[in-house]
């Protein structure tokens, strides 16, 4: 390919590498593809057809400044440079955790054997109408390229009007915060029902992060195959936000009230004190096209240094199907879960955690699903089916419960309280599961309220104990971990 500092020759490699290009600088030898050193270019491989330069640029945009970016349409292939090799270096550790796709797509990211692309600009100059437009708008400046390529009018407001369609999933404030402060600094979010669809309007600090923002992540999926972003400007220039809480946030304000009569000073959670891993899928979905689970994610885990009763906490995080203790290592389990997105959200959340006094491990396992054992067959009860269990929490799409998964804290939010069970009937109950009661809040119509515990870990032990504890009248109690604190 004409252009570049080198020559760009077609390899017959075996495998995942098979007619791959590679970048051969004039004065190295030829390396091996998985042994080149880090660098600012980024060789992406098994791109799906006709992909837009702008989408494989929004895969970089997250990381830094995107400085030259070579298509190889023929063979689904591109070269990304970026401004500098930190940046690069950011990218592909981030996407070794997190399988980047494009266009529901995954796709292939690793350091080139080249330093810097030189590109021909006569034969590349779409790729470079675009990059010249997109530079634009992370510098600020209003683009020259060629309208016909890409026209970016200055950016009207730092408003955005977020509708979020197909939401199987969760979407919350949180997850929107943490997505959309990749491009800039988030000062305020409202969050509504409108037309039976969650929308969100959100303002930066300055109109070119919500340009930059919108240009990246509209008609992106936050999970996979769902939860699909469709961004505009909105008609309003500022937001005013009266309360701090689950609907909307101010973060220059944090002295605001939670709409309840309290300052939200006194829950810290409530400023963004949210654990970092809660929003896996929300990381990836900021960081271009990217989807957290894919097809290529099983719902299957691996958790290991367990007792008999801890992969049962794993229903906080999604739907237990099926149970399988590990013959040889009986404090080692296979859960699977409804799907990889469930997976993953258990994962985050829980690898790492004391259950009992020990650290429990969770990993993916490579498992698709797990067997039932054959007709006839005694496995000592090793396996256990769920399938059909009424304690599912999110067998229905548009779920409640989607928007209340926090990760494990020593606060609880118990709910469905039968009348006239009172506060010391519920310290009383939640004192025998082993734990020190804290303190203690009813909500307002006294069917729901906060408990806090001395210990995340007592918290994790109570939620396994007393979820669906039979309060009697056909009333069983129900236990998540709240982001609140008493």
């Amino acid at each position: 390919v004409s252009g570049l500092m080198g020559t760009v020759e077609v390899s017959a490699l075996a495998g995942p590498l098979k007619n791959s290009y590679r970048v051969v600088p004039n004065d190295s030898k030829k390396q091996r593809l998985d042994e080149s050193p880090p660098s600012r270019v980024l060789h992406i491989r098994k791109l799906p057809n006709e992909v837009s330069e702008t989408e494989v640029i929004a895969l970089g945009l997250p990381f830094g400044k995107v400085t030259n970016i070579l298509m190889l349409k023929g063979k689904n292939q591109a070269f990304l440079e970026l401004g500098t090799e930190e940046a690069a270096i950011t990218m592909v550790n981030y996407y070794t955790a997190v399988t980047p796709q494009v266009r529901n797509t995954p796709v292939f990211i690793q350091y080139s054997n080249h330093k810097e692309l030189k590109t021909d600009s006569a034969l590349n100059q779409r790729a470079q109408a675009v990059l010249q437009a997109v530079s634009a708008v992370q510098d600020g400046n209003s683009p020259s390229s060629d309208p016909g390529v890409l026209d970016l009018a200055p950016p009207p407001s730092p408003v955005l009007r977020i509708i979020i369609d197909n939401m199987f999933y969760p979407v919350t404030l949180d997850v929107l915060q943490q997505i959309f402060s990749k491009f800039g600094t988030v000062m305020k979010i409202i969050t509504f029902t409108k037309n039976n669809q969650f929308q969100a309007l959100l303002q930066f600090s300055d109109p070119v992060n919500a340009q930059q923002a919108k240009l990246s992540l509209d008609g992106q999926n936050i999970y996979n195959s769902c939860c699909t972003l469709r961004i505009d400007f909105s008609k309003l220039v500022n937001l005013n936000v009266k309360y701090n809480n689950d609907k909307s946030r101010d973060y220059t304000r944090p002295d605001l009230p939670t709409g309840d009569g309290e300052s939200a000073n006194k829950d810290h959670s409530l400023l963004g004190a949210i654990s970092p891993l809660s929003a896996a899928a929300a990381a990836a979905a900021a960081a271009g096209r990217v989807a957290l689970s894919g097809s290529g994610v099983s719902g299957v885990l691996l958790a290991s240094n367990l007792n008999e009763e801890v992969p049962l906490i794993l229903r906080v995080y999604g739907d237990v199907q099926r149970v399988k203790i590990l013959y040889n290592k009986k404090d080692s389990a296979l859960i699977q879960l409804s799907d990889g997105n469930q997976a993953q959200l258990a994962m985050s959340h829980l690898n790492g955690q004391k259950v009992f006094g020990k650290v429990m491990r969770v990993t993916l396992s490579k498992h698709q699903t797990v067997a039932l054992p054959r007709e006839g067959l005694d496995d000592q009860l090793l396996t256990k089916d769920f399938s059909g269990s009424p304690l599912h929490r999110f067998k229905k799409p548009g779920s409640k419960n989607f928007q209340n998964i926090f990760p494990p804290s020593a606060t609880l939010h118990l709910s469905n309280i039968r009348d006239g069970v009172g506060e010391d009937d519920l310290r009383l109950l939640f004192s025998n599961s082993g734990g020190t009661v804290k303190a203690f809040k009813f909500f307002q119509d006294r069917k729901m309220s906060l408990i806090q515990m001395s210990s995340v870990e007592e918290a994790i032990q109570a939620l396994m104990d007393l979820h669906n504890y039979d309060m009697g009248g056909n009333h069983h109690l129900k236990v998540s971990f709240s982001k609140s604190t008493i």
